[in-house]
């Protein structure tokens, strides 16, 4: 009990993993094989759906009422005791734009051109990039690269801005919703598993370890049939 009292409920004492950080997509249905045909709605509006609840959250609207507008390209550095509720930066879905579900509620799926968004792990006081945003970069993992011959990637030219960080707590950083990068699969070889690889690039970023395929990457599988 007396070993409890020296504890913060606010930031672990010992983090085996503050940096670097590891990553994850969504939709995230059957595993990490995304697999629909376009001319059966039935088998990629699963997907869709799930874009939607995910992405509620992130709605103009609930950003607005909830979080402020911060300075970009600077970290958020909030002072104060540890136990002060920290404000949070908006990250709306419009900033998403083809891949946001506004203008095409099927976030491309209705034409074979899935939006798939990542996120990093979030992770108490880490500042990703030592200053530098960190990008996402997409590549065939084996096979021919032709394969996935265009993605499109939103915000900007696909980074996570730094005013997003760093991350306070679930208990002091209640509003805090984590930045996105969405992934525009425009041209991606049809009726053929196409597997996928996407890397956060940065310093401090570890994109290559064997041993752990969802540090600083993600690894997963599109077969779009027609």
């Amino acid at each position: 009990y007396v070993m409890l009292l020296t504890l913060s409920p606010y930031t672990p004492r010992h983090r085996d993993r503050v940096s670097p950080p590891g990553v994850m997509i969504r939709p995230h249905l059957n595993g990490f094989t995304i697999a629909f045909n376009v001319s059966q709605p039935s088998t990629w509006q699963p997907y869709v759906d799930s874009m939607h609840r995910f992405l509620e959250a992130y709605d103009d609207k609930v950003q607005e009422e909830k979080n402020i507008e911060c300075v970009s390209g600077q970290y958020f550095i909030q002072e104060g005791n540890e136990s002060e509720e920290k404000k949070a930066c908006q990250f709306k879905r419009s900033l998403l734009q083809n891949c946001s579900g506004i203008e095409d509620s099927t976030f491309g799926y209705s034409k074979g051109q899935p939006c798939i968004l990542l996120k990093m792990n979030r992770i108490i006081g880490y500042r990703p990039g030592a200053g530098v945003p960190v990008s996402v970069d997409c590549k065939v993992l084996k096979g021919n690269e032709s394969d996935l011959r265009s993605v499109d990637f939103y915000p900007g030219n696909g980074t996570f801005d730094l005013m997003y960080y760093p991350y306070y707590g679930k208990f002091t950083h209640v509003n805090y919703t984590s930045p996105l990068v969405a992934m525009h699969f425009t041209d991606v070889r049809r009726n053929y598993l196409v597997p996928i690889q996407c890397r956060l690039n940065g310093k401090g970023i570890i994109n290559d370890l064997n041993s752990d395929r969802f540090l600083g990457r993600i690894i997963f599988t599109l077969n779009i049939g027609k």
